[in-house]
C-alpha cells in the first residue's frame, strides 16, 4: 500500500535538517544550538515544543537538524548517521497525498470566537434575550482548543486588542477559568461549566450605559455604581437559564467580591465566596491587568501576577493565583527567559520565597542577575 511503503520509506531516515517554520512538536533535536553563545541556547536531544519555536526565531536560527521520527524506547539510534537527508520527489509526493489537512489555526479560531461574540454582546444591548445554548456553541470549541494546546495560554494576551475589548476580555476570562479548574482537579463537564460562566461573567455590561463603559477618565462615584451593578444584570440575564448550572449562576454574581470584604456587590469575605467565584475573579483581574486599555499600556503577565500576589495581597485566593502562574509563568532550571531589559536569559537559581524572581545568567555576556535584588528589572517573557 502507498502509505505503508511511505512510512517505510521514512522509517530509514534518522535525522534531517529543517525549516524551523516546518518544525513540529514532538520534534527531537539532535545537535546542541549555539547562537553566538559561549554555551548552548538548547541542548541535544531536547522534545521540542511550541516555546522553542519562539526561542529560534528570536536568535535568527532558521534551520536545525531534528529526528525525524519518535524512537521506540528500545530503539538506539544508529550511529554515525547524522546527515542532511532529502526525500525523493516521489516520496515527497506520497507524503502530501497521505498527510491530513492542516488544521485551523488557535489564533484563528480565537479571533472568529471573539468576532462571534462581540455581535451576541451586542445585541444584548439592543434589547435580545441572552441565549446560553448559541453562546456555547459559539466558545466551546475555543475553551476546548486552548484546553489541548496549554503552552498557548502563554500568548493569549498578544491576541487581544484595544478594539472590541470587552469581547476580548470576555472570551479569554472564560479560557482562563477552564483552565484553572481543570489544573485543579474539576471535571470535565464542570470545567467547561466554568468556562462558560467566566465568559458570561461580564455579559451585564450590556446593560449599562455606553458612554459609562467607553469613558477614559475616571469614572464619578455615581458613575462607579452604575458599572458594580453589571455583576447583578449577568446574574439576571442566566437565572432562568437550565443550560447554567446554579453554583455557575452564583459565581457569576460574585466574581467581584474580595476575600477582604471590599468587593461587590455584597461585600462577602472569606469562605462566604465560593471557589468558582474565586477562579473567575482571578482570571478577570489579571486579564484586565495585562491588557492595553485607552487609559494604560498592557503589563507583562510575571509584573501582573507579582502585583496580585504583592499590592493586591489579601483580595484573592493565593492558591488560584499560584495555579495561574504554574499555567503561565512556571519556571524551572535551565527556562530561557526574555527580561524587560531586551535580553535573553537562562534562569540559573529559584528562590523558594520570590518564585517570579529567580537568578538568571545572561546570554552572551555571562553576567549574573538576581531579580529578588535588583526590583527594576523583571522577566518579561518565557520561551
Amino acid at each position: 500500500m502507498i502509505i505503508d511503503r511511505v512510512q517505510r520509506k521514512l522509517g530509514e531516515i534518522v535525522d534531517i535538517y529543517k525549516e524551523v517554520s516546518e518544525l513540529r512538536p514532538g520534534n527531537f533535536l539532535k545537535e546542541d544550538l549555539y547562537a553566538n553563545t559561549k554555551n548552548p541556547i538548547m541542548v541535544k536531544d531536547t522534545k521540542l515544543t511550541l516555546e522553542h519555536f519562539e526561542v529560534l526565531r528570536a536568535f535568527g536560527i532558521s534551520r536545525v537538524l531534528i529526528e525525524s521520527k519518535a524512537q521506540n524506547p528500545t530503539e538506539q539510534p544508529p550511529a554515525n548517521q547524522i546527515t542532511e537527508v532529502k526525500l525523493t520527489p516521489e516520496v515527497e509526493k506520497m507524503v502530501k497525498q497521505s498527510s491530513p489537512p492542516k488544521s485551523r489555526s488557535l489564533e484563528s479560531l480565537y479571533d472568529d470566537t471573539v468576532d462571534a461574540y462581540q455581535k451576541e454582546f451586542a445585541s444584548y444591548r439592543s434589547g435580545k434575550k441572552m441565549d446560553v445554548a448559541a453562546v456555547r456553541t459559539i466558545v466551546l470549541p475555543i475553551i476546548q482548543s486552548f484546553l489541548e494546546n496549554k503552552d498557548y495560554v502563554r500568548r493569549l494576551n498578544e491576541f487581544s486588542t484595544i478594539q472590541n475589548y470587552r469581547a476580548h476580555h470576555s472570551i479569554s476570562v472564560g479560557i482562563l477559568s477552564a483552565l484553572i479548574s481543570e489544573q485543579m482537579g474539576y471535571p470535565k463537564g464542570q470545567v467547561l461549566q466554568v468556562g462558560i460562566a467566566g465568559v458570561l461573567a461580564d455579559s451585564g455590561m450590556a446593560k449599562i450605559d455606553q458612554k459609562i463603559v467607553d469613558k477614559v477618565a475616571f469614572l464619578t462615584s455615581e458613575e462607579l455604581n452604575q458599572v458594580k451593578k453589571h455583576v447583578i444584570h449577568s446574574y439576571q440575564m442566566v437565572q432562568d437559564s437550565s443550560l447554567v448550572r446554579q453554583e455557575m449562576k452564583v459565581a457569576i454574581l460574585q466574581h467581584h467580591e474580595r476575600f477582604d470584604g471590599s468587593g461587590y456587590p455584597r461585600g462577602l469575605k472569606g469562605q462566604e465566596i465560593t471557589e468558582i467565584s474565586q477562579i473567575i475573579s482571578v482570571a478577570d483581574v489579571y486579564h484586565a491587568m495585562a491588557s492595553e486599555r485607552p487609559y494604560r499600556q498592557k503589563e507583562n503577565s510575571f509584573k501582573v501576577i507579582e502585583l496580585m500576589r504583592e499590592e493586591e495581597f489579601g483580595k484573592f485566593d493565593v492558591k488560584i493565583i499560584q495555579v495561574l502562574h504554574d499555567l503561565i509563568n512556571k519556571l524551572s532550571i535551565g527556562t530561557k527567559v526574555k527580561l524587560t531589559t531586551d535580553e535573553i536569559a537562562e534562569v540559573i537559581y529559584l528562590h523558594r520565597d520570590f518564585p517570579l524572581r529567580p537568578i538568571v545568567k545572561v546570554m552572551g555576556s555571562g553576567a549574573q542577575l538576581d531579580l529578588s535584588a535588583n526590583r527594576k528589572i523583571t522577566i518579561e517573557k518565557i520561551f
